[in-house]
């Protein structure tokens, strides 16, 4: 009975077009309160608990905030222009300059609706220009937006490892090699289109400016080798590492490329100042200018507007946590595996049913919550079946991104028809051609398991401990 009140509830306010968050947590609070002995006071200290216990979380707000200020900094359009110079003159080269880019940002910020929102701001009206169908350009970007969670750093994958307690450096690496695989797969998909389309290349701008745009966006790329490297290194966690990277994306869109901030647009080297005197100024004008940073509007814009975002996550996170501490309770998971493992399924044939059900799931919840809720699920069926954690974990994150792009709660979808003022059906539309692709990709990663695993095992010394 507490098990058919707990699904009957949370699918009947999820019919009604109730948030998430508030989906899961009335539906744990029903079963709570009626059919168990705790108290509501329990269900707080519960709630607390739970979210304050896995340390690993505390890297979300800080990678929300660095997304926040790179993208509001014009780091994203630094990147584009980079990587049309690096590919750009391939024929359909601007589609594969922002797949590039996609895969870029998403290294710097672990969010795929904003990679979508930053980049593709900036390079759909850009393609529309260069004579690109606009469906096109908008089913590329948000079929690449969704790198943004399997490129790591990602947020999905931080909410896997405070859910199973596996490594999150672990699971960063293991998703390292499938999202430069998938943008592969997404630009050869590019460049075949485009010679069937006859889209011409933008000519080829020589080293020189190769050159230049790469400096200008050595500041942006240096986040990825900073975050990366130090835990790959051994030298911080993951939360560090995000801690580190949102003082540094500040530092970078407030005082280096000043873009935002009392700075603004103040160039480092004014016209008619020798060296000496532009670095006299900069002596004076730096440490007063992050001073005064700290209370300037855009600042502080951009800080609540990341507080908002990690304020929803961690809400959608919390109350998942609830949902799946009363599974646990009602021995739901150990039901299930029970079932599963008496129906004699070989780990191909579980595989199957876990794509099945991760799919069905994404057309209707946010990722994090779906990975708080699933995990305890499968997890323990998968270690039976000899199926490695971290396999299994970028299993799921792939058909997160699958769930990205399905209607009705396709974030990149939302996004994408936002950028381009479009409908969302139209945006189903554009984005469903490149879906097949991520389709057969999830295929590939859910039978291949070395395509996650080689780099894990490789480096495996390194990131224990994290």
């Amino acid at each position: 009975m507490a098990t058919l009140t707990l699904f009957a509830v949370l699918f009947g306010c999820m019919l009604i077009g109730m948030p998430i968050a508030f989906a899961l947590g009335l539906s744990s609070l029903s079963v709570i309160l009626f059919f168990t002995s705790d108290s509501l006071g329990s269900v707080a200290v519960k709630l607390y608990s739970d979210a304050g216990s896995h340390y690993t979380l505390l890297a979300i707000p800080f990678f929300v905030l660095s997304s926040a200020f790179l993208s509001t900094g014009g780091v994203a359009r630094r990147i584009i222009d980079f990587a049309v110079d690096c590919v750009g003159h391939i024929r359909g080269g601007l589609a594969m300059a922002s797949v590039l880019a996609c895969m870029i940002f998403a290294a710097v910020s672990g969010s795929s609706p904003a990679t979508v929102a930053a980049i593709g701001s900036i390079v759909i009206a850009g393609m529309v220009r260069q004579g690109y169908p606009k469906a096109m350009a908008a089913g590329v970007i948000a079929n690449a937006g969704t790198l943004g969670i399997l490129i790591p750093p990602s947020i999905v994958m931080l909410v896997y490892s405070a859910a199973t307690e596996v490594s999150a450096a672990r699971m960063f690496m293991a998703g390292m090699i499938p999202g430069l695989m998938m943008g592969t797969i997404l630009m050869v998909a590019i460049y075949i289109v485009a010679r069937r389309m006859k889209l011409q290349p933008v000519p080829f701008p020589g080293l020189g400016k190769l050159v230049i745009s790469g400096s200008h966006a050595a500041a942006g790329l240096f986040l990825i080798v900073l975050v990366l490297g130090s835990i790959y290194g051994g030298v911080a966690s993951p939360t560090e590492a995000a801690s580190v990277a949102a003082v540094y994306a500040f530092l970078v869109a407030v005082i280096g490329y000043r873009d935002m901030g009392p700075l603004k647009n103040s160039p480092w080297v004014r016209e008619g100042e020798s060296v000496g005197q532009a670095i006299a100024r900069a002596i004076l004008e730096v440490p007063t200018g992050f001073v005064r940073s700290f209370w300037h509007p855009e600042v502080r814009q951009v800080v609540m507007d990341a507080a908002k975002v990690s304020l929803m996550l961690l809400f959608i996170i919390a109350n998942a946590m609830l949902f799946a501490y009363v599974l646990t309770n009602e021995r739901i998971p150990h039901a299930i595996a029970e079932t599963i493992t008496g129906w004699g399924l070989p780990a191909w044939g579980f595989l199957i049913v876990v794509n099945i059900l991760l799919l069905i799931a994404g057309n209707f919840m946010e990722p994090s919550a779906i990975i708080l809720i699933m995990a305890p699920i499968l997890f323990p069926i998968a270690m039976q079946l000899g199926i490695d954690p971290v396999h299994l974990g970028v299993i799921m994150v792939v058909n997160m991104e699958i769930g990205m792009l399905t209607p009705p709660v396709g974030l990149n979808l939302f996004v994408t028809a936002g950028i381009t003022g479009e409908s969302i059906g139209w945006a189903i539309r554009a984005a469903l051609p490149w879906l097949v692709l991520l389709l057969g990709f999830l295929m590939l990663i859910t039978y291949i398991p070395e395509i996650s695993l080689f780099l894990p095992e490789l480096l495996d010394g390194p990131a224990k401990g994290f």
